[in-house]
């Protein structure tokens, strides 16, 4: 049976940390900043985690599952 290659898009994109989580980066941080706050823009700058109803489908992206 062949291997089942891992999504690019989504490599590039998450991250496992040493517990098993997955690690994401927030949307709306990359452009039109300038109608933003300085609170809004500095929390979407925080790494955050994805939701367990997400988990499945990002480890099947990653071929971990």
């Amino acid at each position: 049976m062949p291997k089942i290659k891992t999504n690019s898009g989504a490599k590039k994109r998450f991250a496992l940390t040493g517990s098993g989580q997955i690690k994401r980066k927030h949307a709306y941080k990359s452009h039109i900043l300038t109608k933003k706050t300085k609170k809004q823009k500095r929390n979407l700058t925080h790494f955050s985690l994805v939701n367990h109803a997400d988990k499945s489908n990002v480890l099947s992206l990653l071929a971990l599952k």
